[in-house]
C-alpha cells in the first residue's frame, strides 16, 4: 500500500461551502489532510458588512477533518491583504512532514510567504482561486502589472486547480501551461441540497400559504446580497416591465431573499407599485434556503461582477430553471441557454424581461429546464473535485521524483 500524501490546506477562515468538501477529502484513503485557518471569526456570530447584519451559520463548519487555527498578532476578526497577521505555519509544515501545500486564494501576503517557504523546503504547491476575465481589471496598467506578477507567481505554483472553464482560461492567459491546470470545480454539497429539497417539497404549499402566495402563479426568486453589483434593481425593473400596462400585477410573483445596502431603495421602488406580488424576506440561512429553492420556478442572478455564483449550484439541485447575466462565472459550465435556462447581457433589462416572460409563460418548458438543471449539476460535485485534486496531486508528486 502506497503511503498517504500529506496535504496541508491554507485558507483564510472556515467557509460554509467548503466544509463538506473538506470532510469528503479527509475521508479519501490516499490523502492525509490538515486544514490551517488564518482566522476563526466565521465560527461565531459576526457582522457581515455586505449583508448589513450579524450572521451565524447553522451548519457545522469544522467537524469531520483535522484543522488548526493559526496564531496571529493582533485582531483576527478582519480579513485584508495584511490581516490577520499570522505566523507559525512554516514550523507546522516542517513538523508535520507535509508533501503538498494547497493554498486557496493568492491575494494575501501570508499566502505568498507560505508558498515561497514551501517551495524552499521542497514541498509542492497547489493554487486554487476564483479569478476570471470577468473579475479582472479592465485598466491596461493593472493588466500589465498582473502579467508581471504572474511571471513570478506561476513559478510558485506547481499545479493550479480551476473552479470552472473561465478560471482555467484565466490561468492560461497569464502563461500557465494547460498540463498544470486541473479541474476542481466550484461545487456545493449536492446530496445535502437535494435531500433538503425533497424534504421541502412535502410542505411546499404550506410555505406558499405562509407567504401569502396564491396557488398556480409562478415564482421568480432572487437569493443573494442586495448590493449594487448583484443588480437586484435590474431584476425588479425587468419584473415591473412584465406588467402589460404598469398597473396590473405581472402573473408571476417576485421574491427577494437576502439583505444589504440596497434593500431600502428596492423596497421603496417596489412599494411605489400598486401590487402585492413582490416580497422581501430578508436573510435566510443554509438550512432554510432549500425550501425557497423548491418553491420557486426560476432563480435569477443578474450580477455585473460574479466570479462564480454558487447559488446557481444550489437551486439547480432543486431542479429549477436558472437565468444569469453574462458576467456570472458559472454560466459557461452550468447554464445552457434553451436547455436549463437563459443568459442575458448584464444590465440589459429588456433582455432579462424577455427571458422571464419566456420561462414563466410556459410552465411545461420551465419544468423541463429544471429537470435538465438537475441532470447537469449531478455531474458537477464533490466527486469531480476529489478526482481533479487526485490528478493534481499525482502530477506534482510525479514531478518530485
Amino acid at each position: 500500500m502506497e503511503p498517504k500524501i500529506r496535504l496541508a490546506y491554507l485558507v483564510t477562515h472556515p467557509i460554509q461551502y467548503q466544509a463538506p468538501l473538506l470532510r469528503r477529502i479527509a475521508a479519501e484513503p490516499g490523502i492525509d489532510l490538515t486544514v490551517f485557518f488564518c482566522s476563526d471569526f466565521s465560527l461565531k456570530s459576526y457582522l457581515d458588512p455586505s449583508f448589513g447584519k450579524f450572521i451565524a451559520w447553522d451548519i457545522p463548519l469544522t467537524g469531520g477533518y483535522r484543522h488548526e487555527i493559526l496564531p496571529a498578532l493582533g485582531r483576527k476578526d478582519r480579513l485584508s491583504f495584511w490581516r490577520p497577521f499570522n505566523y507559525g505555519l512554516a514550523r507546522r509544515l516542517h513538523r508535520g512532514k507535509f508533501d503538498v501545500l494547497w493554498v486557496h486564494g493568492y491575494n494575501r501576503w501570508f499566502h505568498w510567504l507560505a508558498m515561497a517557504w514551501a517551495k524552499i523546503r521542497g514541498l509542492k504547491v497547489l493554487v486554487r482561486d476564483e479569478a476570471t476575465r470577468l473579475s479582472g481589471s479592465r485598466h491596461e496598467l493593472k493588466r500589465l502589472l498582473k502579467r508581471v506578477f504572474f511571471l513570478v507567481f506561476r513559478n510558485l505554483g506547481d499545479g493550479f486547480l480551476a473552479i470552472g472553464t473561465l478560471n482555467g482560461e484565466y490561468y492560461q492567459s497569464y502563461g500557465i501551461a494547460p498540463d498544470r491546470i486541473f479541474s476542481v470545480p466550484y461545487a456545493v454539497d449536492n446530496a445535502f441540497f437535494q435531500d433538503q429539497a425533497r424534504e421541502a417539497e412535502r410542505d411546499r404549499e404550506g410555505l406558499r400559504r405562509d407567504l401569502g402566495l396564491s396557488p398556480g402563479r409562478p415564482i421568480i426568486l432572487f437569493a443573494s446580497k442586495l448590493s449594487e453589483i448583484k443588480r437586484g434593481a435590474d431584476l425588479l425593473e425587468a419584473y415591473i416591465r412584465m406588467s402589460p400596462d404598469q398597473v396590473r400585477e405581472p402573473h408571476p410573483y417576485l421574491v427577494f431573499i437576502g439583505d444589504g445596502d440596497q434593500r431600502q431603495s428596492l423596497e421603496g421602488r417596489a412599494g411605489a407599485m400598486p401590487w402585492n406580488s413582490i416580497k422581501f424576506l430578508g436573510f435566510k440561512n443554509q438550512t432554510e434556503l432549500p425550501g425557497y429553492y423548491d418553491l420557486c420556478d426560476v432563480l435569477v442572478l443578474p450580477s455585473i461582477v460574479e466570479p462564480w455564483g454558487l447559488v446557481i449550484n444550489e437551486v439547480m439541485n432543486a431542479g429549477r430553471a436558472v437565468v444569469v447575466s453574462d458576467q456570472v462565472g458559472c454560466g459557461p459550465d452550468l447554464v445552457r441557454p434553451g436547455e436549463n435556462g437563459a443568459v442575458f447581457p448584464a444590465g440589459d433589462i429588456a433582455g432579462l424581461r424577455q427571458a422571464l416572460l419566456d420561462l414563466t409563460g410556459d410552465p411545461r418548458k420551465c419544468r423541463a429546464m429544471g429537470r435538465k438543471s438537475l441532470e447537469i449539476i449531478n455531474r458537477w460535485g464533490f466527486e469531480e473535485d476529489v478526482a481533479g485534486l487526485k490528478q493534481a496531486l499525482a502530477y506534482v508528486m510525479k514531478n518530485q521524483e
